[in-house]
């Protein structure tokens, strides 16, 4: 028996995106076929054909740009029971789509995103993010990055007390060099730190890497991270979200865990949330630190 964390990010080109985060979505693998097929079913529900495929791809970037809220309020009539044939339409034929097929198609993507994230939460699906600031100081080392270890962090705290329970790390896959690097780095921490060694023994250190156009859970964990940056807002995270993404805000924060953890013999809870300001390792501010003060 095993959960999956399927991973993926967003705002890692740093350009428009308030924050970078790194999100996955856990699932029990006892639920991932309902999942799955469910998802089908809804691309069918919703668009009158499937979404993902060609062209298209279900990523928040797409599904929940500003312009797809433009198009939703566009001045025209669209009755509830025209959606479905009229978002075909412009899936179909793009390039030719009219003012009430590109409403529809807008009305058709959020309404889907939404039943989505509904899905996930009635197949007790967990949401684990990273969030970093866009100015956030980096690290100089070459080992695993913050964001990276809270993220495996959290997840470990949330496998620790389920018996039997296995954790298996899914991501997107990145340009062949760049994955090389992560599986390095994350063997390097799984083998010879000694937080990553006892966080092993619920992880599996060596990750997958899978195509997102054809892998549900990293679909999701991206509408996450791309909710999470946009629309989240945790209390010392001060950049504007945008209003129009409230409602799906409030449901990955649904799906966000409370956690209790323990350092030093201390036991205390986190959230599976967690905001980075400094990608710097202790070591790297306080050396930092005296040079200032010296």
């Amino acid at each position: 028996m095993a959960y999956f964390l399927f991973v993926d990010e967003s705002g890692q080109d740093h350009k428009a995106s308030p924050y970078e985060v790194l999100a996955g979505i856990a699932v029990h693998d006892r639920d991932m076929g309902r999942l799955s097929q469910e998802a089908r079913q809804l691309e069918l529900r919703h668009f009158g054909r499937r979404y993902a495929g060609g062209e298209n791809e279900v990523k928040g970037k797409v599904l929940l740009k500003k312009k797809v809220f433009q198009h939703v309020n566009l001045n025209c009539l669209v009755s509830p029971d025209e959606v479905v044939s009229l978002a075909k339409a412009a899936l179909d034929d793009g390039r030719n789509a009219r003012i009430r097929e590109l409403k529809a198609l807008g009305l058709a993507k959020v309404a889907f995103v939404k039943d989505i994230f509904e899905l996930c939460h009635k197949c007790h699906c967990k949401v684990f993010a990273s969030i970093i600031e866009t100015d956030a100081p980096n690290t100089a080392t070459t080992g695993l990055r913050k964001d990276y270890a809270y993220l495996f962090e959290r997840f470990y705290y949330y496998l620790k007390d389920k018996k039997d329970e296995q954790g298996i790390i899914v991501f997107d896959e990145l340009e062949k060099s760049k994955s090389h690097i992560l599986v390095d780095q994350m063997h390097q921490y799984f083998v010879n730190t000694s937080t990553g060694k006892q966080r092993s023994g619920k992880i599996v250190p060596e990750p997958f890497f899978v195509h997102s156009h054809l892998t549900t859970g990293v679909q999701f964990a991206d509408l996450a991270a791309y909710v999470i940056s946009w629309g989240l807002r945790l209390p010392k995270m001060n950049k504007p979200a945008r209003q129009e993404l409230e409602v799906f805000s409030r449901q990955v924060s649904g799906m966000r865990v409370n956690l209790q953890a323990k350092r030093n013999r201390q036991s205390f809870w986190i959230s599976s949330f967690a905001h980075i300001s400094d990608l710097r390792t202790n070591m790297e501010r306080i050396s930092e630190l005296a040079l200032e003060e010296g």
